[in-house]
C-alpha cells in the first residue's frame, strides 16, 4: 500500500499523531486523523511510530555458511526497514547481492569485505592475495549508492599468521576510496592496543561491548587509553551482538563509566535468529532497556544514528515530503528472558514487538 492514514500511534515523546501517506510519500502529520482524509484508515492502537529502524550490522547473503539469512527474515519480518550487510561479500559476490536486493522488500545497503572472497570462507583476511585494491575500487565504481563503506574482520581467526598487515592495507584502501571502515574486533592478537590507532573519525568499532579478553574496556570497567583517544578522533561504538560478542557485564561497565553505544546492531544470521541469542531486532532492544537505556535513547540507536552515519537523514526522521520508512511498535510491561552472549541471562521486564513497517513508501503488516 503506497496510499494509507496511520492514526491513533504515538511519537516517541508520546505525541499522538495521524500520519497520512499518498503515492508513498508522508504528505501530512496532524495531532489527529484528518475529518477530509481519503485512504485506507489504519488505526495504531496507540502504538509507538519511529522512522524505519536500521540494522547496521547483519548477514544477508542468504547462500553464505554459516554467516548468510534470507534478507527479508532479518528485514521487514522483524520490523527492520533497513539493513546493512556487514561484509558478507567482498568484490567476488557484490553483484549478486546487490541483485538480490532488487528483489526483496526491505531496504538494502552494504559495507564491501575487504577480502574479495568475504565470508565465503571465515579466515578471509588471511591470505593477502585476497586484498586487491583494484576489486574493491571496481566494485565500489560499480554499485556506490549500494556501498556505503569497508568491512574488515581483524580478530586471530580470521587474520591468522598475518597480523596487523591486513588492517594497515584496510585503512590505506578507506583512505583512498573515501570510504568509513567498520573493523570487527575479537580475540587477539593483534592486541587491541595495537589495532585501535589505526580508525579514524567516522570509522566504526563493532562487537565494542564483547566479553572477550582483548576488548576495550579493562577489568574495572573503564575504557583503555586507546579507545578514549579513538572516541576523541570520533571513531563510533556498534553493538554487534551476534553469537558470541554482546556481554551485559561489560556494557553495563561501560554505561556506568559514561560510555554508550553510539548505534546497536545485530549480527544477526540465520543460527543466531533461529537458536539464539539474537533472535531478533526487538530482542536485542529490549536488552538495552533492561540496562536502564530509555525507550527513546534506544531506537535513535536504530534510527537517527545510523541514518545519521550512513548520510542519508532521511531514514532516521518522520517528515513531510519525505518518502515514508516507519516502523510502528508496541511496549509490553512484560517478562522476558534475555541471554548474551556470555550465557548469562537475565529477565527483561519490558518486550518492544513490531507491529508493521513502512520501507520506501510502501506498508508491511507483520
Amino acid at each position: 500500500m503506497k496510499d494509507f492514514i496511520l492514526h491513533n500511534v504515538r511519537l516517541l515523546s508520546g505525541e499522538k499523531v495521524a500520519i497520512v501517506v499518498s503515492g508513498g510519500r508522508i504528505i501530512d502529520i496532524a495531532p489527529q486523523l484528518p475529518a477530509d482524509a481519503a485512504g485506507c484508515r489504519m488505526d495504531g492502537r496507540e502504538a509507538y511510530v519511529s522512522s524505519g529502524w536500521i540494522d547496521l550490522h547483519v548477514h544477508a547473503d542468504a547462500g553464505l555458511e554459516p554467516y548468510g539469512d534470507e534478507i527479508d527474515e532479518i528485514g521487514v519480518a522483524q520490523g527492520v526497514a533497513t539493513i546493512v550487510d556487514a561484509g558478507s561479500c567482498g568484490a567476488d559476490r557484490i553483484g549478486s547481492l546487490h541483485a538480490e536486493s532488487q528483489k526483496a522488500q526491505t531496504h538494502v545497503l552494504a559495507l564491501l569485505n575487504v577480502s574479495h572472497i568475504g565470508l565465503t570462507r571465515t579466515d578471509e583476511l588471511s591470505q593477502l592475495a585476497w586484498l586487491n585494491e583494484q576489486l574493491l575500487r571496481e566494485a565500489t565504481e560499480r554499485y556506490g549508492d549500494f556501498i556505503v563503506g569497508l568491512k574488515a574482520r581483524v580478530s586471530s581467526s580470521v587474520v591468522k599468521e598475518q597480523g596487523i598487515e591486513p588492517l594497515r592495507l584496510a585503512r590505506g584502501f578507506a583512505d583512498r576510496l573515501d570510504l568509513p571502515l567498520m573493523l570487527h574486533i575479537g580475540s587477539g592478537p593483534p592486541s587491541i592496543t595495537e589495532i585501535l590507532p589505526y580508525l579514524r573519525g567516522n570509522d566504526v568499532i563493532t562487537h565494542a561491548f564483547n566479553g572477550k579478553a582483548n576488548g576495550l574496556f579493562d577489568e574495572q570497567g573503564r575504557a583503555i587509553p586507546e579507545l578514549v583517544a579513538a572516541m576523541e578522533r570520533g571513531v563510533l561504538l556498534d553493538v554487534g551482538h551476534g553469537t558470541a560478542s554482546f556481554s551485559f557485564k561489560v556494557a553495563e561497565r561501560a554505561r556506568a563509566a559514561g560510555i554508550a553505544p553510539d548505534t546497536i546492531s545485530t549480527d544477526i544470521y540465520r543460527g543466531n535468529r533461529l537458536h539464539g541469542p539474537v533472535y531478533s531486532m526487538a530482542h536485542t532492544l529490549d536488552k538495552f532497556l533492561l540496562l536502564g537505556y530509555s525507550l527513546e535513547e534506544t531506537i535513535a540507536r536504530v534510527t537517527s544514528r545510523p541514518a545519521s552515519w550512513l548520510k542519508r537523514p532521511e531514514l532516521g526522521r518522520i517528515q513531510k515530503g519525505d518518502l515514508a520508512n516507519l516502523t510502528i511498535f508496541s511496549v509490553h510491561e512484560e517478562k522476558v528472558p534475555l541471554t548474551d552472549s556470555e550465557g548469562e541471562t537475565r529477565l527483561g521486564m519490558q518486550h518492544i514487538r513490531p507491529e508493521g513497517v513502512v520501507v520506501n513508501g510502501n506498508y508491511i503488516a507483520i
